[in-house]
Order: C-alpha cells, then structure tokens, then sequence
C-alpha cells in the first residue's frame, strides 16, 4: 500500500492527475526514493541497482496499456538525477505519464533531473505525457532539467506531450530524436513563466529515414521579468516532412527568444518553421470586458484557452 501524506498526494494529482494509485504498471518515487511499484503481465519495471532510476520493458503486440512514472519532491535540499529506459516492443500501443511535481518550503534548493531514452519498435505507437508543477513558500528554488531522447524505428510513432504552466524557478529541457523510415514524432509544448523565472527548451530532431515526419510546436506565456528561450532544429538527411513552431504571448517585463533552425541535407526534405512573439489583443480583453469580466479575468480566460 502507497502510504503519502496531503502535499504528496496534491502534487501526484497536478503531475498525473492521479488521486489514488493508477492501474496497471506504476512506479511512485518521493524523495529520492520508490515508495510504491507494480509490473504488470505485459509491462516490467525494474529498478536499477544503483536505485536512480528504472528500465521499463513493454512486450511487443501490448494495446491499450499505460505506465505512470510521477516523482514527488516533498523536502528542501534534494539534488537528484534520475535515469529511465523505455523499450516499447513491435507493434504496441501504450500510453506512459510521468512529470514531476516539487514542494519546497525550506531555504534550499531542490532539484530534479530526469534522464528518459525511449526506444520505440518497429510499428510501434507511445503516447508519452509530461507535466512539471512546482509549489511552496520557501527561499529555496525549484529546479527541473528533463532529457529525453526518442530512438523511432520504421513506421513508428511517439506523440509527446510536455506541460509546465506553474511554479518552477528553472527549467532547461533537452529534447533529441532519431527518425528511421515512416517514422512520425509529435511535440506540444505548453509553458507559462511568471515572477523572475527562467525556461530553456531545446529540441534537436533529425528525421534519417524516407517519410519520416516531424511537428514540433510551442505555446507559451512569459509573465512579469521571466524569461523564455525556444530553440528548435530539424534536420532532414532523406526526403521527410518536418514543421516547428513557435507561439508565445509575452506580458509585463517578460522577454522571449524563439530560435527556429532548419537544415536540409536533401533535395526531398520538405522543412517549415514559424514563429509569433505578441502581446494579447486590446479588442480581445474589451469584448470579454462586455460580457461582465474584469480585465483581470478577461486575460487569464484568453491565457487559459490559448495554453489548452
């Protein structure tokens, strides 16, 4: 029985959307340790030996079958690094949810840095989730540094959604992928700053096989002096499609810089970037004005649909 108390139980749900123990394969890890784990028949978790991390193996043919990974940083002070390996077998179709979630009341820092390598078979299909909340009243900061790196195999498919809208002081986001044949990746970013806070997200994409596919998006909103960096490359090595881009609102003292890059390494290879930087519309907050809501309430109904 997972045994957690109110502040872990609050973070599991903002970075799962868990309120008890998922089913399926899980693993729970709080502070610095696994406080609950469960394999299933088709998916096997098993710890390393050193205990900073798991090798997740999915059984080719599994449908329909998901593994929760969240990690809960409820104390001030822990530096961790984590290592997780995902081998997702021929011709599956699952859904993995992790995401961090940092409490930190104390005067130091807590940091977490996950390291994840999905290698994705032949036909293969993962949807892969990853939120990161922070919260707590402390001096100490809390820092988040995820990398992923994403191995697809011919014809199949990762979709990855990454999620940071509230309390993390730091971020730097490392993002690479290798595309083989018929591969298709799949990236929505949605990430909002506020107060002096700082986020990086990089991502290196190089689409190697014949109808490999990339979209890469970004929507985010930059909030009183925090700043936000977008830095995306995608590189095409055989005739491929691939698209990035990035949309971002700034306010107050905000500040962006989104660094799209594109190269072609043959004539096939079909790449498109975009980028927009604006503030929110004056004739968008006057007609929500109309229909009764401050202009306070006005923008956090336009940032809400626009980070959905």
């Amino acid at each position: 029985m997972v045994q957690m108390d109110e502040i872990q139980k609050r973070i599991l749900f903002e970075v799962a959307d868990l309120h008890e123990v998922p089913e399926g394969a899980y693993n729970i890890r709080a502070n610095g340790k696994s406080i609950g784990r469960e394999s299933t028949e088709n998916i096997e978790i098993i710890p390393r030996e050193d205990g900073k991390g798991l090798t997740v193996k999915i059984k080719p043919g599994t449908i329909k079958e998901s593994v929760h990974i969240p990690v809960i940083l409820s104390e001030s002070g822990i530096n961790e690094v984590v290592y997780n390996d995902f081998y997702i077998g021929e011709d599956s179709d699952v859904v993995i949810v992790a995401g961090c979630g940092i409490d930190n009341c104390g005067n130091q820092d807590s940091q977490h840095d996950g390291i994840h390598r999905f290698y994705v078979g032949k036909g293969a299909k993962v949807k892969y989730v990853e939120k990161h909340y922070g919260s707590g009243d402390g001096k100490g900061k809390r820092i988040l540094n995820p990398v992923t790196e994403v191995f697809l195999e011919e014809d199949s498919q990762a979709e990855m959604e990454m999620v940071q809208i509230k309390g993390v002081d730091d971020t730097k986001r490392t993002t690479k992928a290798e595309l083989s044949a018929g591969a298709k990746l799949i990236i929505r970013e949605r990430l909002m700053t506020h107060s002096d806070q700082k986020a990086i997200s990089i991502y290196q994409v190089n689409m190697n096989g014949e109808g490999s596919n990339a979209d890469v998006v970004s929507r985010s909103v930059a909030r009183d002096t925090s700043y936000q960096k977008f830095d995306a490359v995608l590189t095409g090595n055989a005739a491929c499609q691939g698209h990035t881009e990035c949309d971002a609102i700034i306010m107050d003292k905000g500040r962006i810089l989104a660094v799209p890059g594109l190269e072609a390494n043959n004539v096939d290879a079909a790449l498109v970037h975009e980028a927009a930087i604006g503030k929110i519309a004056g004739d968008q907050i006057i007609k929500l004005m109309t229909l009764g809501l401050t202009e306070e309430e006005a923008e956090e109904q336009i940032i809400n649909g626009f980070l959905k």
